[in-house]
């Protein structure tokens, strides 16, 4: 299949306040975003003419701009809207929805303490991140870089810079064959995959690691909430890089991944089963729910 390029589409993209074609969204080569990674983003998913958890996402979004220093000059109910109306003005009910707030090009040094700053919305039709036949699972292989301690980075935020060893991570795993990479975090420990957090089944039970320097994710949380509901017990807790080869199931939960099996991690193998596929159809039929409904289930 040929590959299209993102800046050569049609469509709208929303961009500081107003609608402009999807070819004309541009800014300057000098933008402290690019140079400094002074940039944060989210990645939600609309399905059957609803973004899941929106209000979330845009919660997420503005802490993250605070988190890197700066305000997002427009309100949560304004960015819903943006969002919303993105979706609808590019005809589409299910598609993947990428806000993104940037610092602009007035100041190109460490400083920037007086640069615009910018949103912008826009939205594509994206399938599952590993494709239609998930149950099947993926395979990772082990990332030699690591998640940052919390006192290094600001790692509760989504920000843009703190993907480019999420994208190391995952060029090694591919070039070995492999679909993804599993990441550890600074201590050693578990941490997540590159852009998806990660559980394991030990005796029955779903353990996941704590997001102490990695994003808590939305669906990270919408999963233990669906297994909870099941009557599963949920385990949050340091899981040790020994720990893998004990695990019954693994898989994987974030926007772009969804629910996803996984069949391998590094020599360790694993049998999709049951649990995973049980919380996977959870998923699927909550997300195609409507939003009364979703909050009802999460109260």
């Amino acid at each position: 299949m040929a590959l299209i390029p993102f800046d050569d589409r049609d469509g709208w993209i929303w961009m500081d306040g107003e609608f402009v074609s999807w070819r004309d969204a541009k800014l300057h080569v000098l933008t402290h975003g690019l140079h400094y990674a002074s940039g944060v983003f989210e990645g939600e998913r609309c399905y059957a003419g609803n973004i899941f958890k929106l209000r979330e996402h845009t919660d997420r979004l503005i802490q993250s701009g605070k988190l890197l220093g700066f305000d997002i000059p427009w309100t949560a109910d304004e960015i819903d809207a943006a969002c919303i109306e993105t979706v609808r003005r590019n005809g589409h009910t299910d598609a993947y929805v990428r806000p993104i707030a940037w610092r602009g090009s007035e100041m190109l040094a460490v400083s920037a303490q007086h640069t615009k700053i910018h949103l912008a919305i826009a939205c594509w039709g994206w399938p599952n991140l590993f494709g239609d036949n998930r149950m099947k699972g993926v395979r990772l292989g082990m990332a030699k870089w690591r998640r940052p301690a919390p006192d290094t980075a600001p790692t509760a935020s989504k920000a843009a810079g703190l993907y480019m060893i999420g994208t190391l991570s995952k060029h090694d795993a591919e070039a070995q064959g492999f679909d993804d990479a599993m990441m550890l975090d600074y201590k050693g420990d578990v941490a997540e995959a590159t852009g998806a957090n990660a559980f394991f089944v030990f005796d029955g039970e779903v353990h996941t690691p704590t997001p102490v320097c990695f994003l808590d994710g939305i669906t990270r949380r919408t999963v233990m909430r669906l297994a909870q509901n099941r009557q599963m017990k949920v385990v949050e807790r340091t899981i040790k890089a020994e720990e893998l080869g004990r695990a019954t199931e693994v898989f994987l939960a974030g926007t772009a991944a969804e629910v996803t099996p996984v069949r391998a991690i590094g020599e360790h193998t694993y049998t999709p089963g049951q649990i995973t596929e049980t919380l996977l159809g959870d998923y699927e039929k909550l997300v195609r729910m409507g939003p009364d409904e979703v909050r009802r289930l999460a109260a």
